[in-house]
């Protein structure tokens, strides 16, 4: 979406960034949610191997711009070919009601996961300080 108005790389990378920290937020505290649930299994996150992967490949901030809606893409949005992955975390049997939740290890995740996303939002905040003072020719 911020590639398609400003079209700067690293918002459009940040921006995946921040999505994935947030479902992997949502799929922590959900995790926590039901760590007193028998037979539920811990749930996890991965995007940054993908988010590589696409940065790599130049998928990210890759788009052409167009002057007119009839004019033709060429390539994928990267919203097409970028998604986080939810995997259901096997082989963790940590009680006898075949519940996989660590709570301790789900709070270290956790805390990990808000530094992470902190330091994506700051990253982000900083491009659009740049692009603020570009604007304005560094006045302010």
């Amino acid at each position: 979406m911020l590639n398609a108005v400003i079209g700067n790389r690293a918002m459009d990378i940040l921006e995946k960034a921040l999505d994935g920290a947030s479902l992997r937020q949502q799929v922590i505290t959900n995790n926590m949610a039901h760590v007193d649930t028998p037979g539920y299994k811990a749930m996890e996150v991965s995007f940054e191997d993908q988010l590589q992967e696409a940065i790599r490949d130049g998928r990210v901030g890759a788009r052409l711009r167009t002057s007119h809606t009839r004019h033709l893409q060429i390539g994928n949005p990267v919203d097409r070919e970028y998604a986080p992955r939810v995997s259901v975390l096997t082989g963790y049997k940590y009680r006898n009601d075949q519940n996989s939740v660590d709570i301790d290890r789900e709070m270290a995740r956790l805390a990990k996961n808000s530094i992470y996303y902190d330091a994506m939002a700051r990253s982000m905040n900083n491009e659009f300080r740049l692009l603020r003072m570009a604007i304005t020719e560094g006045r302010r």
